[in-house]
């Protein structure tokens, strides 16, 4: 038996942080990924860790193998911690590379203006844009697009020395830029197009709609996706799918100067504007957890519509966490100021309680 126990303690690691583990997938859920990790106990990729990596995980399987790091050798329930950026960082550069062979358009966000060109990122890379590559209208002024989302070609890919070199001329030509301009002129916010999407990231759909028989496109930010919470665009929409959206501006636009601002949710009836009719004070609802607060806990009744259990309601010792079911009751409706005020339906005595 001694002898036993000393080999099993002596196939058991112990982890640090920082260390790469290689990892199993054996369940994914809503909001965490567990790995086989060959410990004494299970690797687990949760809440920050597993939001930036939520499009990575959405591909992953059971069975299929990553490559993660330590961020906690051990938590309170003996799991260890795990991070999957590098394994993120890989695929993102392997989508990067395809997209290169095959002269594909990836989604970018410009960061600032450097020496002759302008920084971007493409889902978390780094790359460049040299002046040389912007078309005629934004090589006049460059900032004009720092701070916005477009589309561009990867026309120099080096992962090894992290070297990413992109064109957005290759992408928004004279021609393009003069369509959208006509197409902006045609158009008044509130206007509903059907379109198809044609570009899924991080931050949001491109989506490619018919203004005077010219296919115009133009991106639906993430905060218009949905009258709901939206974790991540995959998880609502992929490429190809057909859209109803709505014209919402031109000036304050998120997307690139000269294409159309649209949104999904505009396109659709604002759910705040029947809440009177659907909910009233008193009524018993359940709900989940959308977000957890110092002051309160908020609960989706409905997609696009919360309300607050404020901290004052909920008992001492009561924690909950994102995605719970709940059982309330309305206390108050205020629908100008957009707010539902909720208390618990207890189902126990809370502790302490006389």
């Amino acid at each position: 038996m001694a002898d036993l126990l000393a080999k099993s303690k002596s196939s058991i690691r112990n982890l640090a942080l920082g260390q790469k583990v290689k990892g199993t997938v054996i369940q994914k859920l809503s909001k965490s990924l567990i790995l086989d990790i060959a410990g004494k106990a299970e690797g687990v990729v949760t809440e920050k860790a597993f939001a930036e990596a939520r499009e990575y995980i959405s591909k992953l399987k059971v069975g299929d193998e990553v490559i993660a790091t330590v961020l906690v050798p051990e938590m309170r329930d003996g799991s260890t911690l795990l991070s999957l950026r590098d394994s993120v960082s890989v695929a993102v550069w392997q989508h990067i590379e395809e997209n290169y062979k095959n002269k594909t358009e990836v989604a970018v966000f410009a960061k600032a203006v450097a020496g002759s060109g302008i920084t971007v990122d493409v889902n978390g890379v780094s790359g460049f844009i040299p002046t040389s590559q912007l078309s005629k209208e934004f090589s006049k002024n460059p900032a004009s697009l720092v701070g916005k989302y477009f589309k561009a070609k990867v026309i120099e890919v080096d992962r090894q020395k992290n070297k990413l070199v992109l064109s957005e001329r290759e992408v928004t030509d004279a021609k393009d830029i003069a369509l959208a301009k006509k197409a902006l002129e045609s158009v008044k916010d509130g206007d509903l197009f059907d379109g198809i999407v044609t570009t899924v990231a991080n931050f949001g759909i491109f989506v490619k709609i018919t203004v005077d028989n010219s296919p115009i496109e133009g991106l639906v930010h993430i905060s218009e996706l949905s009258w709901g919470k939206v974790s991540h665009p995959s998880e609502m929409f992929k490429v190809g799918d057909k859209v109803k959206t709505a014209v919402i501006g031109r000036k304050d636009s998120k997307d690139v100067s000269g294409k159309l601002a649209l949104s999904i949710k505009q396109a659709k009836r604002d759910p705040w504007i029947d809440v009177s009719q659907k909910h009233k004070e008193e009524d018993r609802i359940k709900g989940k957890v959308s977000k957890v607060t110092d002051f309160g806990t908020f609960v989706e009744l409905e997609p696009g519509i919360e309300g607050l259990v404020h901290i004052t309601k909920i008992a001492p010792g009561t924690k909950f966490s994102i995605g719970d079911e709940v059982n309330c009751y309305i206390e108050e409706i205020d629908p100008k100021g957009r707010k539902i005020s909720l208390g618990l339906v207890l189902t126990s005595v809370p502790v302490g309680y006389k």
